[in-house]
């Protein structure tokens, strides 16, 4: 059981460690200012799209405000977009959608030398050598109205009617790709009600509650400020990252933040909300019989559609599942471990085996910056008996100052 006292100053470091995992207010402008400009160019007048309204959007960590820096400077950040069309033309399959919009990207020849491969869904710019990142760009079919929706589900606290928010999605490997023009029988996917969903799980008041709607904004500001299930997702990504170091049958962030955000129970500190997640999130992995399969599997069901399981994956490949809930036991365990400790240096050296050298030593040097400030203006305290520094509280006493020659000032 943590003191208040402890639990304090690992909430201190862990919410340090998510200040440092977060992008940049620059690299997040950049970002905004690049999928607007891609946005602005698919609905110049002069496109053939132009009559659908076409609109890039973020999906995905980048509106969820869950992504994280890559472990390596050299890794590229993902940033994943909507294209989103309010209809078409009537003899549209999803091939000739998936076409006209990539044909419309290599009109500009910007756009076209950064061009990728074409994806199973998705266009692929590489911004790698200015700011090394890459947008991947989802075309979809949304009815009339659904920009009108989309601000009602960000800005209420208590929107259900996800079925609105869906979107109608291509998919190279949908045997009707070249010939159903009916978006019913597209693939149907929901970034937009999931993120509604994630953002009523990580409120905590109505003030705090509200932080997807500037997504939707012409020009949506940075969020310095996270929740702290926000928080808590992007500890453990960096926890999953450090441990699988690019494998890909690591465990995949939909499911880490799905499982994390049924599993958090308002807390309103970092160090609580994180302990019960991983201590809960088992939980709420069912078992069920799939006709599909002649068997039981594991099922996460999609909060926004219950028929979609984002562990579908893990039955044909088991290394999958296996990966999870070894990455699930090591956290579980890290943690434990972690919290046990006393001294500075020790958490220091532990936190460095979970979430990476050279993001542990930013954090803590962060914050012994701030103590050593604290010391100076004669704001620092420690608790008698307790080797734990903080501010001011019952039974503390304030910490000296010290001089160049490390004496403490008379």
């Amino acid at each position: 059981m943590l003191t208040n006292e402890i639990k304090t100053q690992f909430n201190e470091i862990l919410e340090e460690i998510g200040n440092n995992l977060d992008i940049s207010e620059t690299q997040y402008k950049f970002a905004v200012q690049s999928y607007q400009a891609v946005g602005k160019w698919l609905a110049d007048e002069k496109s053939l799209l132009s009559p659908y309204k076409p609109e890039i959007l973020p999906q995905g960590s980048f509106l969820l405000g869950t992504m994280i820096k890559p472990v390596s400077d050299s890794d590229e950040l993902d940033v994943d977009l909507v294209c989103r069309l309010e209809g078409k033309k009537s003899e549209w399959a999803q091939f000739h959608l998936k076409k006209i919009v990539g044909d419309r990207i290599k009109e500009n020849k910007t756009y076209k030398e950064m061009l990728d491969e074409e994806g199973r869904r998705c266009w692929t710019l590489n911004y790698a050598d200015s700011s090394n990142y890459h947008m991947d760009i989802l075309p979809s079919i949304v009815s009339e109205g659904h920009r009108v929706i989309l601000e009602k589900a960000f800005s209420a606290t208590d929107f259900k009617d996800f079925e609105k928010t869906a979107i109608r999605i291509t998919d190279n490997q949908d045997e009707k790709y070249y010939d159903e023009t009916n978006p019913d029988y597209w693939y149907k996917s929901n970034p937009f009600g999931y993120a509604a969903w994630f953002q009523e799980r990580c409120s905590i008041s109505i003030r705090k509650s509200i932080f997807l709607s500037e997504s939707v904004n012409p020009m949506p500001t940075y969020q310095k400020e996270k929740l702290p299930l926000q928080r808590v997702v992007q500890i453990l990504k960096r926890h999953r990252d450090i441990m699988f170091d690019g494998d890909d049958d690591k465990p995949i962030s939909i499911i880490i933040t799905t499982l994390s955000s049924k599993s958090y129970n308002k807390e309103t500190d970092i160090t609580t909300a994180l302990t019960n997640v991983v201590n809960t999130m088992e939980s709420h992995i069912e078992t069920k019989y799939s006709p599909e399969h002649g068997q039981w599997i594991k099922w996460i069901s999609n909060p926004v559609n219950e028929e979609e399981n984002f562990a579908d994956k893990w039955v044909e490949s088991p290394k999958k599942e296996e990966n999870f809930y070894n990455w699930l036991n090591k956290i579980k365990s890290d943690l434990s471990s972690t919290y046990e400790l006393r001294g500075i240096h020790r958490i220091q050296e532990s936190f460095s085996k979970s979430f990476g050298e050279n993001l542990t030593k930013v954090s803590f040097g962060n914050i012994a910056d701030r103590e050593y400030k604290k010391r100076e203006s004669g704001n620092l305290h420690m608790k008698v008996g307790s080797g734990i520094l903080g501010s001011k509280v019952a039974g503390s006493t304030s910490v000296k100052s010290h001089n160049f020659h490390g004496k403490n000032k008379k």
